[in-house]
């Protein structure tokens, strides 16, 4: 199931998506993150949720396997679900059976909430799966230049936020190597009592630990052997480039704010 986290991945294309400069797709994701907490009935949440397929069919990233990256995080959404759908004691009663007692506004918080969930992971993902990493790094880097008069070190946040993007799969590929061999040893992962699950994993997190300061370590030592100094008098070979479909997603973003806006109650 590791091998099919997609947070992190990048597929290369040449989608309209796959061709946007990337602070173009920075402020869009920054912003999305924010504007959706502004939908807060069906029509809103029916708007975002077409958008978003609509993103994902111009990104020409197959939505099945988009949505087969969702599984291993499906737990986390149904959580979300069912906290709300218990814990909500508004509206009107449904249904009643002992201490449990599931109420109308429960269900719309559940589904509403878990929703929002659901999207803020799409379109988080669609930034890397279109996205390399480096460009992901420039178009940060670019966005925070500002920040530079503040002493606030720009080019080392950018490149850590960038290793992090992109060492997110190869954990979970690691994580996955590393299960395999001690089932091969006769652990169990899947059954029995939940302190037993918690022990097995014990043995899985010490070596994944070792394996990460390892390759930190060499990383490391490459970028040190290569002359690394860090951003300051550092040239680029690729220049990000600013065009009118850039300019085009900032005005697509605000009327996507301004239709949630007057759609909301």
């Amino acid at each position: 199931m590791m091998d099919k986290i997609i947070i992190g991945r990048y597929i290369p294309s040449n989608s309209i998506v796959h061709q946007l400069d990337p602070r173009s797709k920075l402020i869009f994701v920054f912003a999305f993150v924010c504007i959706v907490f502004l939908a807060n009935n069906a029509v809103t949440y029916g708007t975002l949720v077409v958008f978003t397929f609509v993103l994902i069919s111009l990104s020409k990233i197959p939505i099945r396997f988009l949505l087969s990256g969702l599984k291993p995080i499906l737990w986390l959404i149904l959580f979300t679900f069912f906290l709300h759908l218990f814990f909500t004691k508004e509206g009107e009663l449904i249904f009643h059976l002992g201490f449990i007692k599931i109420y109308a506004e429960g269900i719309r918080q559940g589904i509403f909430i878990s929703l929002r969930f659901f999207l803020l992971i799409l379109v988080t993902s669609l930034l890397t799966l279109t996205t390399s990493p480096i460009s992901i790094t420039d178009g940060l880097e670019s966005l925070l230049n500002p920040f530079k008069k503040l002493k606030l070190p720009v080019h080392e946040l950018a490149l850590m936020m960038s290793i992090s993007l992109r060492f997110i799969p190869t954990l979970m590929d690691e994580t996955e190597k590393i299960m395999k061999a001690q089932m091969a040893r006769g652990t169990d992962f899947t059954s029995g009592p939940i302190k037993d699950r918690l022990k097995a994993i014990v043995p899985l997190l010490i070596p994944l630990f070792v394996s990460s300061f390892k390759r930190a370590e060499e990383l490391a030592i490459a970028m040190e052997a290569r002359g690394y100094r860090g951003g300051e008098g550092r040239t680029k070979y690729r220049l990000l480039s600013w065009r009118k479909k850039d300019t085009a997603v900032i005005f697509i973003l605000a009327l996507l704010t301004s239709v949630l806006w007057m759609l909301r109650n």
